[in-house]
Formats: structure tokens, sequence, C-alpha cells
């Protein structure tokens, strides 16, 4: 399915901002963007994207957290998700993809080579 709308999960500011230049204008997706966990699942469920970049480590619901609820709920059970983290050792990353995310994005990323790097997890 190719992507056409991405949510954006991160608590920080400027990460958003970040991310959402390199989606919107270097990937050419819809972006939405969420600050929280609580935010992505409503978003997430009104808007329906095609693919979901969470952040792992966030106060209040963590990524993990957000992850086991956006696949308890039916409109999101099947929506790839990729975690954005600065952790991103081995047993870390294991850890993310037997959670069922399709992939990890190392933190800090490059805006301009970000959309290459989630087509080559979600092709």
């Amino acid at each position: 399915m190719p992507i056409r709308k991405v949510l954006l999960v991160d608590d920080e500011a400027d990460i958003r901002t970040i991310g959402q230049l390199s989606l919107s204008r270097v990937g050419k997706w819809e972006t939405v963007l969420a600050a929280s966990g609580d935010e992505a699942l409503m978003k997430a469920d009104a808007e329906r994207p095609d693919l979901i970049l969470l952040d792992v480590m966030m106060p209040g619901m963590d990524g993990p957290t957000t992850l086991a609820r956006l696949r308890a709920q039916a409109s999101t059970a099947q929506t790839p998700v990729i975690f954005m983290t600065a952790k991103i050792q081995k047993h870390e990353v294991a850890r993310y993809l037997e959670l069922g995310a399709v992939g990890v994005i190392g933190k800090p990323f490059e805006p301009l080579t970000l959309p290459a790097e989630i087509k080559k997890l979600v092709p």
C-alpha cells in the first residue's frame, strides 16, 4: 500500500517540526502530528494514517505502551509502526521489533533522507 499519510508522534516540538518538514516536503506525504500517546491514539483513529512514526520515550504513555494500545484499536491494529529513538542498541531494536514495530529509525534522523529510510522499511 503506498504511503499517503503519516502520523508522527513525539513529545518534542522541534522534532515534530523537523519531521513534518521532511515528511511533507521531501516525502510528499500528508503529515499529522501528535505530542503524546493519548493524542496519538485519538488522531490515529480519526485520521487513519498509512504509517505511524512513534517516539519510544515520552512522558505519560511511552511508545511501547502506545503501540500496544494502537494494536488493540480495530482501526489501527494493522497500521505499520516505526519507532524513532536514540536507544538503538541491538537488544533494544530487537525488543521493539518483537513488540510489533516494522522497523526502528535512530535519532537524530537526517531530514533529507528520512523518507527514503521509511521506504526501505515499508516498501
